[in-house]
């Protein structure tokens, strides 16, 4: 399963988030109805199917918490994460503290990125684009200089 593609939602005023119908019927068979939202060094939130998020979260975990660099992402992936599942119509609530970490405010942009989605402000989104734009020729990381576009 592979999500991806940009959408621009709206949050209703319950904080819940309608998943779009071309993402709702991949995301809860990759997941088994089991969500994980959890927040992002980037000020987004992640969205992934439980079964995704396992390894990342073990992974993370077996980090050394003396290590100040370790502890901090902990911290933020793991304690932030929620378990969560989308109710019948289709909506995942977004909790008030992640709402308030990710700064979302009425309009979301949902953004796939493969195994999970990313959950962004609209001007945090924007932000991103704009920051990328500025890169010019510095766009492409090491590794994708030869991408063929």
């Amino acid at each position: 399963m592979v999500f991806q593609g940009a959408a621009a939602l709206n949050l209703d005023a319950k904080g819940r988030l309608a998943i779009p119908a071309r993402h709702r019927e991949a995301l809860v068979a990759a997941s088994e109805g089991q969500l994980v939202l959890t927040a992002h060094p980037h000020r987004c939130l992640l969205l992934y199917p439980a079964a995704a998020w396992e390894p990342i979260r073990d992974k993370v975990l077996a980090a050394s918490s003396l290590n100040q660099q370790s502890a901090a992402i902990k911290r933020l992936l793991v304690g932030n994460a929620r378990d969560e599942s989308l109710d019948s119509a289709g909506r995942l609530l977004v909790a008030p503290e992640l709402r308030q970490f990710a700064q979302l405010e009425k309009q979301v942009w949902l953004v796939g990125q493969g195994s999970h989605f990313e959950i962004w402000s609209d001007a945090g989104w924007q932000k991103q684009q704009e920051m990328f734009f500025g890169m010019g020729n510095e766009m492409l990381p090491p590794g994708l200089e030869d991408l063929p576009l």
